[in-house]
């Protein structure tokens, strides 16, 4: 039995947009200024894709397909890739919705073109804006939330997104190895806050958190 993600007219696309990125180093214009708001980051960066890695695309959909969440939230759609990734697995488990949130209206068109061509619109709303109001609309139970956007405004997200978080509910910090995730990882570390966690070594790493609640 063919996946969504395995379609050929799905994986074409996802193929395309992994090709694309490979060229981010050409199209990056350098570092942002450290005093850059994120406004100004994602303005800076809109043609740079910034993906999660195809192994962590897989370990994604393979997540979602698991927990069979009614509500899958994402910080930081980018291009769409890894919101590909989820709402091919919400499609198959023919339950859900995907909620995802993007600052660069550049990308945002993008994502929902792509989405569209890859017939996965109706699974999925794009939300334009600040996560930290836009992401403060979507109702719960969130079942699994993935958090890709700028390192610094993950562990604010994840405090924002919290109260509504289903029993059980799984929570993927991606690039968990940076230093600017430091302080998130701390806080899924810490048994204290709620979760069990644990990382996934794909690429720049993923933090692997359960929500058990306080």
């Amino acid at each position: 039995m063919t996946t969504t993600l395995h379609d050929p007219a799905v994986r074409d696309l996802i193929d395309r947009l992994f090709t694309e990125a490979e060229r981010d180093d050409e199209r990056s214009p350098g570092r942002p200024a450290p005093t850059a708001t994120a406004r100004e980051r994602a303005d800076l960066l809109e043609d740079v894709y910034m993906p999660i890695s195809a192994r962590g695309g897989d370990l994604l959909y393979a997540l979602v397909r698991a927990v069979r969440p009614q509500t899958v939230v994402e910080f930081g759609t980018s291009y769409g890739i890894s919101t590909l990734h989820l709402a091919a697995a919400v499609r198959d488990n023919g339950v859900g919705h995907v909620t995802t949130t993007e600052l660069s209206a550049t990308k945002v068109k993008a994502a929902r073109a792509n989405l569209e061509e890859a017939g996965l619109s109706d699974v999925v709303t794009v939300l334009e804006g600040d996560a930290l109001t836009t992401l403060g609309t979507v109702g719960g139970p969130i079942g699994l939330a993935l958090l890709d956007g700028w390192k610094e405004m993950c562990l604010p997200v994840l405090r924002l997104l919290e109260a509504r978080l289903a029993p059980g509910a799984l929570v993927v910090g991606d690039d968990s190895t940076f230093e600017s995730m430091s302080d998130y990882v701390a806080y899924v570390r810490d048994p204290d806050n709620g979760y069990v966690s644990v990382d996934f070594p794909v690429e720049d790493g993923m933090e692997l958190s359960c929500w058990t609640g306080r």
